[in-house]
């Protein structure tokens, strides 16, 4: 085998692209030498080839029975067993225990479908049809053998959950927001889970069916400025920042709390971080922190120490959360301690040596002598979860049909508590990101651990499946991040630049039918964001799993002549929008204040190129104002010039009805377009360039639903949902 060959006959058993096709529709070759870095980060021996060659024979080798099998609940239930031709049918007898507590048995010579083993394959059986849906334990008992093989057998649905009324085709609308930058008299200086009711009471009586969040995954309490929401600490926990401090139980109970915030001097911090525009997390972080383990000793003192129902509804969260919850408890105690001694803490890769794996025996002492600190953190956390689980309550209640849309992000970041204490499930020497496109040259680093796609067969998923029930609790639909990453995610070793990645493949059938499983057993539809480049084959894929397509109104456009697609034509199964929170708003994308900003922050070093996006720019205001006048949706006293019409309340109302009266089964619409405001929350491909993550809304909730134009839209986008229902 020579040295090519077995570098890339190892890279296809590891699923490796070792080439791809370029967003300018190249084929454009992978380096080896990326080939074998990826390889060496998931454990093979890229030495020699003979090296490579005999540790993937290792990797590779198959066991009698394969440790997952996933299946749709319409399939038969076919069995691989590798076995040697020498192996005797009748030596073997299987046992099923299905997730339910039923147990089936059988003998394997009875159902016995196809015997492949002459020709190096399997013998396959037949297991009984018509299993329920769930995660059910396949044991095949061989006489003579002391220890039986199993298998996780997972029977799914083949397609997503949808809500009844979305089945019946109503059409629905709602805000999608960055809990963060909501304002409100009685917050902290960061939106909360309290605010997040008002909000959706507001948009519950005025027609709206869900609100949709930034992801609320768990960050970093100790480093608070490190404000990402796609860069989190673990996805399986919440941003215990988002608790609304006073309307947790213990406040109203806890005199020395009350003292606290109601002195002058915590009055004044507070008005000041409310007023400021933007978000001041380092002050944030540092009020609410004042305040709540206060609220945990009382709670401590009144309930867990007389063993009370609160005290017991508690202990039974922490037991369910079992050791990741320690994890994400043990880590936040930790390095908030850390973090008093010295700011520059800012994750687990800063910690001293013995502290930096949450196995070390020095992590078991320093829980052992903080217990109480820890189980501080275990209690923010089920605030935390009781507050966003009220929000979902109080949707259903108002009669919203979806309710809230959580965001589940790509990965998290390589400093928080999930990889500080990961045991293989993530691949820390590689990061992952998207290759050169056309609006980012140079690629992109995102800088966040991908799972090891090998590791989640061997371990039946676990990693996966519990990402999925933490993130689909307390919420009618769930929006996946980079939803292509079910099928391939771009993987960059460390130290290298994003142009130097290559793609690798996931089993993305089971993926899907997991999602699937998991989505029917929440109530939880499923969007998927679906942007960038597109493989063609999962197009379908997700189609067939019932996950809603995004479709971005200005990236709507006909292959054919570039014009913009009417809305009428999306797809039924998608959420459309106008904007997202990595675009500018309605108003800064109409004045160009994105490309403005992004030449004065020195993202387009190249004039040439600069001076195309203002005219394709303008191309496609024009193609805006076309599309939206000839389907009879822009107001009158607008003109047709695209150079000289402005975006105001009129344009933005126009546009926003243009999207509501197209076939979506979902409209997303912003908070911001309302409020007729420019700058963006987040600029893609910065860092410090811009205040990414902090811009608050302009004005109050209260203000902004007793404003007349607020009024008006709310109602059209009711009616033009009705019409295209």
């Amino acid at each position: 085998m020579t040295h090519k060959n077995a570098l890339k006959q190892v890279a296809e058993m590891a699923n490796i692209a070792t080439s791809y096709v370029s967003a300018w529709g190249e084929e454009v070759e992978v380096e080896e030498q990326t080939v074998r870095e990826i390889l060496t980060s998931l454990g093979y021996d890229t030495a020699s080839d003979e090296k490579l060659v005999s540790s993937a024979q290792k990797k590779h080798k198959k066991e009698i029975l394969d440790p997952v099998l996933v299946v749709h609940d319409s399939e038969p239930v076919y069995v691989n067993m590798n076995l040697g031709l020498s192996a005797r049918e009748s030596e073997f007898s299987w046992r099923l225990e299905t997730e339910q507590g039923k147990i089936l048995e059988g003998y394997l010579q009875s159902q016995i479908v196809r015997d492949e083993r002459k020709f190096g394959g399997p013998l396959i059986f037949e297991l009984p049809s018509g299993l329920e849906w769930g995660y059910h334990k396949l044991t095949m008992i061989r006489k003579r053998r002391k220890s039986p093989y199993t298998m996780q057998l997972i029977v799914t649905p083949k397609s997503c959950f949808k809500q009844q009324d979305i089945e019946n085709g109503k059409k629905m609308w709602g805000p999608s927001v960055q809990l963060y930058t909501l304002r409100t008299q009685h917050n902290w200086g960061i939106g909360d889970f309290g605010d997040l009711k008002q909000l959706v009471s507001d948009i519950a009586s005025r027609g709206g069916d869900f609100v949709g969040l930034n992801p609320i995954h768990a960050l970093f309490p100790a480093n608070p400025e490190a404000a990402s929401p796609y860069s989190p600490s673990s996805r399986r926990w919440l941003n215990i920042m988002y608790i609304d401090v006073s309307s947790v139980a213990e406040f109203s109970l806890c005199i020395e709390a009350q003292q606290t915030v109601g002195s002058a001097e915590f009055q004044q911090r507070l008005q000041k971080v409310r007023d400021a525009h933007w978000v001041n997390y380092t002050e944030v972080a540092k009020l609410k922190l004042s305040v709540l383990p206060l609220l945990y000793r009382e709670f401590k003192m009144r309930h867990l120490d007389k063993g009370t129902e609160r005290a017991d509804a508690f202990l039974a969260f922490v037991e369910q959360g079992g050791d990741s919850l320690l994890h994400q408890a043990a880590f936040d105690a930790l390095h908030t301690r850390l973090c008093n001694g010295d700011s520059e803490v800012w994750g687990w890769p800063a910690f001293p040596q013995e502290l930096r794996s949450f196995d070390s025996k020095a992590v078991e002492h320093f829980i052992a002598e903080n217990i109480d600190q820890v189980h501080m953190y275990m209690y923010l956390q089920w605030v935390a979860d009781i507050q966003i689980g009220e929000a979902q309550e109080l949707a259903d209640e108002k009669g919203m049909s979806v309710g809230l849309y959580r965001d589940l992000a790509v990965g998290v970041a390589n400093s928080g508590a999930e990889t500080w204490a990961d045991k293989g499930n993530l691949v820390m020497d590689v990061s992952i990101g998207a290759p050169p496109d056309v609006l980012g040259p140079l690629g992109q680093n995102w800088g966040l651990p991908p799972f090891n796609p090998q590791t989640l067969k061997s371990t039946g998923y676990e990693a996966y499946i519990k990402l999925l029930q933490a993130n689909m609790k307390h919420c009618g639909a769930l929006r996946i991040d980079h939803v292509l990453g079910l099928l391939r995610l771009w993987w960059i070793p460390k130290q290298k630049k994003a142009t130097q990645g290559a793609y690798l493949y996931y089993p993305v059938e089971d993926m899907l039918s997991i999602l699937a499983l998991e989505s029917h057993r929440h109530q939880c539809s499923v969007i998927g964001e679906d942007l960038g480049t597109v493989p063609d084959e999962i197009v379908e894929l997700l189609a067939d799993a019932g996950v809603h397509s995004y479709k971005v109104f200005f990236f709507e456009t006909s292959k054919e002549d570039g014009g913009y697609l009417s809305p009428s034509h999306y797809t039924q199964q998608s959420m459309a929008a106008l904007c997202t929170h990595d675009m500018p708003t309605l108003r800064g994308f109409w004045h160009c204040d994105d490309l403005k900003m992004g030449q004065e922050l020195g993202l387009y070093p190249d004039e040439h190129q600069l001076q195309n996006l203002f005219s394709d720019r303008l191309k496609s205001k024009q193609g805006i104002l076309d599309s939206v006048a000839w389907h009879g949706y822009l107001p009158e006293g607008v003109g047709h010039d695209a150079q000289y019409v402005p975006m105001d309340s009129y344009l933005a109302e126009g546009l926003q009805q243009h999207v509501a009266a197209g076939s979506s089964a979902l409209l997303s619409v912003q908070l911001e377009d309302w409020l007729e405001m420019d700058k963006p929350v987040n600029i893609p491909g910065t860092v410090d360039e811009y205040p990414n993550w902090r811009r608050k809304l302009s004005m109050n909730l209260d203000d902004i639903f007793a404003r007349e134009g607020v009024n008006r839209i709310t109602t059209k986008l009711t009616q033009e949902r009705a019409k295209a229902s």
